[in-house]
């Protein structure tokens, strides 16, 4: 078995395909890890934020999840 590797530049952008899994986002509470439904709007992690706090007032802290395809090809 014989192999060719050839030295390529390789960029990375992300997906516009038709077809290509949306854009979603998703709050996850930095003090016990609980996290919102991916949305594919701001508004619902948001919501769901507001109302952990509300529901645990210690719980002040979150990290946004943003879930976005790539894709990788050869530069020409």
């Amino acid at each position: 078995m014989s192999r060719v590797f050839a030295l390529a530049k390789w960029t990375i952008t992300p997906d516009r395909e038709p077809g290509t899994e949306p854009v979603t986002h998703a709050m996850q509470c930095k003090e016990c890890g609980e996290k919102s439904d991916g949305s594919g709007d701001w508004e619902a992690p948001q919501s769901w934020a507001l109302i952990h706090s509300g529901r645990n007032p210690t719980h002040t802290g979150y990290r946004e999840i943003i879930t976005r395809s790539y894709r990788t090809r050869m530069k020409q």
